[in-house]
């Protein structure tokens, strides 16, 4: 077969197709024993793919472990609090849950009959990385109706690894005050409504409604995810919403690590869809940050909480077939029929696709997304999904979107949308709201995009519309945000008698000045 010739005089010119392995189909590494997985054209024996994937996992793990860089080129592991495991029940995180096990748990020094390490707390074998192990796994079955509680499920596979602590949580516990409480201790942070307009969704201008709701924490979560424009939008939400209940359980019970099995097929789906809803200017976040709750006033909070995705040099195939010669259970992950139109799950079909005919997709996809990085410093942190905020992002936006319907220009651009579907459009002329009556300036640009942005299409109502509000997670009114936001003083609001009278006292002469 030549792979040169003329196929005009050559019938058999044509070009070879290329091996899927190297040069041998023997093991690269040890090259005694012939492979059993390709792994980009390179073959691997069993024996050999296990100590390759924990070599991964520890070199991404590993340099983010101690608080300060050392000057030692190997220096003594020693976190500064426990660390915490996010468990889906899904591959990445079953891995992620055995390898941290197998790693710096199962090989601890046996106890005396007092409980206590052979050979004293203090002898140098007895040190270990982290004093403990939390693992968090976030129910989402109260989102939607018909979706069972896989509670149980996870906890009998968290106890087959007796060194860990299971925390269950669940996803309406963002607008519970009693879990808002333990984990923050504050008492007194009110809860934030956002007004909607006729069809039930948000107002573009996110205006704060003055009234309260009194609703359960399910049907607060509910109404919050109805109130949302479209699909893309509600599994945005329930993503946040997961992500930002793990964060403030790991920090409130003094975790220093927090980590998550995203794989790296994973993790590059992630990246993409984060960059198509508006989040590029937190892409550095996506794959790895350092966390804490931004206080109303002081310096910057020591206790960081570091997010590391240790798995992300690790393919899907890769988790597969590790966890298939490992002999780990994996639970699985309920579909959510809600997200199956979405533009993270036409990601996923998008670059799983692709990864089929070209095995370096996903690689290339995070290498290249690790090299971005935001060209101004961030102006604070989102209220909503607690990453960084751009600054300026409404001046931005309005130079480069259509924001309204109304002008007469641009009523020709609506002959090519039919008639039923108009009715999602905003066409009425926004009106010029206070700033100290919208969350616009609090919230980044993906969070702003994904609660106001419109589809032609729309979103079918689970539930008739019964309130002119929608409450939201609670940490969006936390201090800062109540102090000097919407909820603060500024905030035009009925004041009482008694209040304004303490406003002014200082300034009132007493009755017995003026006798004498």
């Amino acid at each position: 077969m030549s792979s040169c010739g003329n196929p005009a005089t050559e019938e058999q010119a044509l070009m070879p197709r290329r091996l899927k392995f190297g040069k041998s189909k023997d093991c690269v590494r040890c090259r005694l024993k012939p492979g059993n997985i390709v792994i980009r054209h390179a073959v691997y024996c069993k024996e050999c793919f296990t100590p390759i994937v924990d070599m991964k996992f520890r070199k991404a793990l590993e340099p983010s472990v101690n608080a300060r860089a050392g000057t030692s080129k190997r220096p003594k592991l020693k976190a500064s609090g426990n660390i915490c495991l996010g468990f889906s029940g899904g591959l990445g995180s079953s891995i992620l849950l055995d390898i941290v096990h197998n790693t710096y748990f199962s090989s601890r020094p046996p106890l005396d009959d007092s409980g206590k390490p052979r050979g004293g707390i203090n002898h140098p074998r007895n040190a270990s990385v982290w004093p403990s192990c939390i693992v968090c796994y976030v129910e989402t079955c109260g989102a939607f109706t018909g979706m069972q509680d896989r509670t149980d499920d996870i906890r009998s596979v968290v106890e087959r690894y007796p060194s860990f602590d299971f925390v269950p949580l669940r996803i309406e516990d963002a607008f519970d005050g009693s879990w808002w409480t333990n984990v923050s201790g504050s008492n007194s942070t009110p809860q934030v409504c956002l007004e909607l307009s006729k069809d039930g969704l948000i107002t573009d201008g996110l205006h704060v409604a003055s009234n309260v709701i009194g609703l359960t924490p399910v049907e607060a979560m509910r109404s919050y995810l109805s109130s949302l424009p479209t699909q893309t939008a509600i599994s945005s939400a329930l993503q946040n919403l997961a992500r930002v209940l793990i964060l403030h359980t790991a920090h409130s019970r003094g975790s220093s690590h927090l980590l998550f099995g995203s794989s790296l097929t994973s993790l590059s789906i992630s990246l993409l869809s984060s960059i198509s809803q508006g989040g590029g200017y937190a892409i550095r976040e996506e794959l790895q940050e350092e966390w804490a709750p931004v206080a109303a006033s002081g310096p910057k909070p020591s206790n960081v909480l570091r997010v590391i995705r240790p798995l992300r040099d690790v393919t899907a195939k890769e988790c597969a077939v590790y966890a298939w010669w490992n002999n780990i259970s994996v639970i699985g992950r309920d579909k959510q029929r809600r997200a199956i139109l979405g533009i993270a799950a036409l990601t996923k079909n998008f670059v799983v696709g692709l990864e089929k005919d070209y095995p370096s997709t996903v690689s290339t996809i995070a290498r290249t997304c690790e090299k971005l990085e935001p060209k101004d410093a961030p102006s604070g942190q989102c209220r909503l999904c607690k990453r960084p905020m751009q600054s300026a992002i409404q001046e931005w936006k309005g130079r480069i979107s259509i924001r309204s319907y109304s002008d007469n220009k641009l009523s020709a651009d609506l002959a090519h949308i039919p008639s039923p579907c108009r009715g999602n459009l905003d066409t009425s002329t926004p009106s010029q709201v206070p700033p100290l009556l919208s969350l616009t300036d609090f919230l980044c640009y993906s969070c702003h995009t994904t609660l106001t942005s419109r589809s032609s299409r729309g979103v079918k109502q689970s539930a008739p519309v019964t309130s002119s509000a929608t409450p939201l997670p609670l940490w969006v009114a936390d201090r800062g945000l109540h102090e000097d936001g919407p909820m603060g003083d500024g905030a035009r609001r009925k004041i009482s008698e008694d209040e304004m009278l303490d406003n002014v006292a200082e300034f009132l002469i007493d009755n017995q000045d003026c006798e004498e």
